[in-house]
């Protein structure tokens, strides 16, 4: 019997620099590459963001030199009905645009999926997304008029009655919540397709092959694994819901009757209607945190740091 011995295997080196126990790299050089966006970040960000805090502790008309007044813009807003108010009318229109856009746009990442991978299809549902707010705002003012707008023409040849979409206080921020819904949900469709290319074929497959249907592979494979991307849509999408403010400008201007005062018309009409720059940092303090309490409370309700894809 013969023992044949292999050729030694030569012993692996560290690469020039590296140190052992310490990760290959050199800090210094990741720090410079982050300074830029650092940078950034602290001057349009931060600094602004610390600012805000102390003009909301002060009565400042942006004439006069700020007055330190404490707590006082504070105290004044949780007694100021139009302030709820305008929280009442924001959370009606995030939940219904967050509500609405989600589903559209999860239904057409679908359909893409399932029916076809075209690029040219790609390009044209995120057309709208690509149309500034208040462009397209300005265009359905015309298209929504109750006496020459196209959409109430379609209605009354219908045998429907005219509707007055912007002028209604019962339809305005329902229609204003659709109409940006209609821009944002081909761009939110391409995230949730983006998060589909990522779930492996063969789950599909072999579930096809147990004799699951259409929507038992939805249910049981795509929303599940799903959940990141769904945390990132729901995330991005409310934070930006919540500072809808020019599409309220351009149409209704916060009417009929402070119908559609969204929270951040308000803050705009007291910083720069009224003057009252240290109430309106009040209140945009106010929504930075509840924001902040918002989105953490999303996370950790649908788990944003762990995937169900194993």
């Amino acid at each position: 019997m013969t023992l044949t011995v292999g050729r030694p295997r030569p012993a692996r080196t560290a690469p020039p620099g590296a140190r052992r126990g310490k990760p290959a790299g050199d800090p210094v050089v990741a720090w410079l590459f982050l300074l830029p966006a650092l940078i950034g970040f602290t001057v349009f960000y931060l600094a602004p963001t610390l600012r805000g805090f102390w003009i909301s502790l002060t009565d400042w008309n942006l004439l006069s030199d700020p007055e330190f007044v404490g707590l006082d813009n504070y105290r004044a807003m949780l007694a100021d009905d139009k302030f709820w108010n305008a929280l009442r009318i924001t959370a009606e229109y995030v939940v219904i645009n967050i509500g609405t856009q989600t589903v559209l746009a999860l239904a057409i990442a679908v359909l893409m999926d399932r029916l076809t991978r075209s690029v040219l299809v790609r390009a044209a549902i995120v057309v709208p997304w690509l149309v500034p707010n208040v462009t397209v705002a300005i265009v359905t003012l015309f298209m929504l008029d109750h006496n020459v707008g196209f959409v109430n023409h379609i209605l009354q040849v219908l045998g429907f009655e005219p509707q007055s979409f912007y002028g209604d206080s019962d339809q305005a921020i329902a229609t204003i919540a659709l109409v940006n819904t209609w821009r944002n949900m081909g761009y939110t469709a391409l995230l949730f397709f983006a998060g589909m290319q990522m779930i492996p074929r063969n789950l599909y497959e072999a579930a096809a092959v147990d004799g699951a249907g259409e929507w038992t592979l939805f249910r049981r494979i795509t929303l599940p694994l799903l959940r990141p991307v769904t945390v990132l849509v729901l995330v991005v999408s409310i934070i930006g819901s919540f500072q809808i403010f020019d599409t309220v400008a351009v149409t209704t201007k916060g009417g009929p009757a402070d119908a559609t005062r969204v929270i951040y018309y308000y803050i705009y009409q007291k910083a720069f209607n009224e003057f009252h720059m240290g109430y309106a940092a009040a209140m945009a303090a106010t929504l930075f945190v509840l924001l902040i309490v918002l989105t953490a409370t999303q996370m950790r309700m649908l788990r944003a740091s762990s995937s169900d894809l194993r």
